[in-house]
C-alpha cells in the first residue's frame, strides 16, 4: 500500500509538471512579453521530454515491442488522425477567412489553399514522415514526432548498450546522453543533417538527451533532496538565460547551445518539479486543476492554436482591425505590447479542456442510455 501511495504521489507530481509545461507553452505561443517568452523557451520543451523519460522502465529492454506499440498508439496514431483532420479542413479555413494569403506569421510567411495534388502529397508526408501537416493550425504537432523518435531511439540504444556491455544501467544512460550532445556538436561544427527526419532531426536529438535525463533523475530521485536554495538558483539561471537570449529546442543550433541547453533544460525541470511537489502535497483545488491539465495535454497541443482564433476575433473588434487579421499565426501581431496575451493564454488552455469535458460527458451519457435500453430490453424478454 505504501509503495502504491508513493507511485500515485509521483504520478500527480509529474502530471502537475506537465500541466505547468503546457501552460507555459501556450503562454509562449500567445506572444507574451519578450523576456517572459525567452524564459519559457529555455526549458519548457525539455520539460516534456524529461517527464516522459521519468516513466521509462527497464523491463522494456526485454520487451521492446510493448513500449514501441504504446508509443505508436499514444503518439503516431493521434498525430496521423488529427493531422488528417486539419489537412481536410485547410481549405475550409480559407473559405471562412480563418486562413488567408495576406496575413501569416511574425516573419511574414503566409499559407495558401491546397490543390488536390498538394493535399495528397501532404497526406503521404503525414503518414510516412510525420510531416506535411497544416503548420499554421497545428503548429505544435512536431512534438508528436519528436517524442516518438526520441523515445524509440533511446530504447534501441539502451538495449544495444545493455546487451553488448557489462556497464551499469546508469552508465548506459549517461553514455547515451553524452553521445547525443557530442552528435549535436559534430552536426553544428560540420553542418550535418539527419536527412531522414524532417527539419534535420535537431529536436529529436535533443529529445533523446532530455529523455535520458528523465531516466537518470528517476534513478537518483531517492537520493536527491529538493530545497528552495536549489530552486532559486535554477530560477536565477533561467532568468539570466532569458536576458542573454539562450536558445531552446529550436530547429537550428549554435555551439553555445551545447553548454547552455542541457543546463537550462535540467534547471527548468528541477525548478518546476519542486514547485509541483509542493502543490501536490497541499491537495487543494490548484493541485486538482493542474493534474487535470497535465493529464489532458494532448488536447491542448491539438486545439490551442485554433482556440486562439476566438480571442483574435475579439481583438479585431476591439482595435477595429481588418477581418483578414484572423489569419495571423499564432496570434494577431498588431499592438503586441498590450495584455491580450493573457486572454490568449487563458483561452488557449481553457477552451480545449471545456471541449473535451463536454465531449466526454456526452459520450458517457450515450453509454449510460445504451446500457439502460439494453437492460430494459433484457427485462422485457425475461
Amino acid at each position: 500500500m505504501a509503495s502504491s501511495a508513493q507511485g500515485t504521489a509521483r504520478n500527480s507530481v509529474i502530471s502537475i509538471c506537465k500541466g505547468i509545461a503546457i501552460i507555459l507553452m501556450v503562454i509562449g505561443h500567445a506572444e507574451a512579453p519578450e523576456l517572459l517568452t525567452n524564459f519559457i523557451y529555455t526549458f519548457h520543451m525539455p520539460l516534456f521530454f524529461i517527464t516522459a523519460g521519468y516513466f521509462f522502465n527497464r523491463k522494456y529492454l526485454s520487451d521492446p515491442w510493448t513500449f514501441i506499440s504504446r508509443r505508436i498508439k499514444g503518439l503516431y496514431l493521434p498525430f496521423v488522425k488529427w493531422s488528417m483532420v486539419f489537412l481536410l479542413l485547410h481549405n475550409v479555413w480559407f473559405h471562412f477567412g480563418i486562413l488567408n494569403e495576406e496575413f501569416g506569421n511574425w516573419t511574414g510567411g503566409v499559407t495558401h489553399p491546397y490543390t488536390f495534388r498538394t493535399a495528397l502529397a501532404r497526406m503521404l508526408m503525414i503518414v510516412t514522415g510525420m510531416s506535411g501537416y497544416d503548420e499554421f493550425m497545428a503548429g505544435a504537432f512536431w512534438f508528436f514526432r519528436g517524442l516518438l523518435v526520441a523515445s524509440i531511439v533511446f530504447l534501441l540504444l539502451y538495449k544495444l548498450l545493455d546487451s553488448r556491455t557489462m556497464l551499469s544501467p546508469t552508465i548506459c544512460v549517461a553514455i547515451i546522453c553524452v553521445g547525443m550532445v557530442s552528435l549535436t556538436a559534430l552536426r553544428i561544427q560540420y553542418g550535418l543533417k539527419i536527412t531522414v527526419i524532417p527539419n534535420g532531426g535537431w529536436r529529436e536529438t535533443w529529445g533523446i538527451f532530455f529523455f535520458g535525463i528523465g531516466v537518470l533523475y528517476r534513478s537518483f530521485e531517492s537520493k536527491y533532496r529538493e530545497h528552495w536554495t536549489i530552486t532559486l538558483l535554477c530560477t536565477a539561471l533561467l532568468c539570466f538565460a532569458a536576458w542573454q537570449h539562450w536558445s531552446g529546442m529550436n530547429n537550428g543550433g549554435k555551439m553555445r547551445d551545447i553548454l547552455t541547453l542541457p543546463l537550462t533544460g535540467t534547471a527548468g525541470f528541477l525548478m518546476v518539479h519542486h514547485v509541483s511537489n509542493i502543490i501536490s502535497r497541499r491537495n487543494g483545488k490548484l493541485r486538482d486543476l493542474l493534474v487535470f491539465i497535465g493529464d489532458n495535454t494532448l488536447f491542448i497541443f491539438i486545439f490551442h492554436i485554433l482556440s486562439f482564433k476566438a480571442v483574435s476575433i475579439l481583438k479585431i473588434w476591439y482595435y477595429d482591425l481588418p477581418w483578414e487579421q484572423i489569419g495571423c499565426h499564432m496570434v494577431i501581431h498588431d499592438y503586441k505590447g498590450d495584455l491580450f496575451w493573457i486572454l490568449y493564454s487563458f483561452v488557449g488552455v481553457a477552451l480545449p479542456l471545456v471541449g473535451v469535458t463536454l465531449y466526454r460527458r456526452y459520450m458517457r451519457g450515450r453509454g449510460e442510455e445504451f446500457a439502460r435500453r439494453a437492460m430494459s430490453a433484457m427485462l422485457r424478454r425475461g
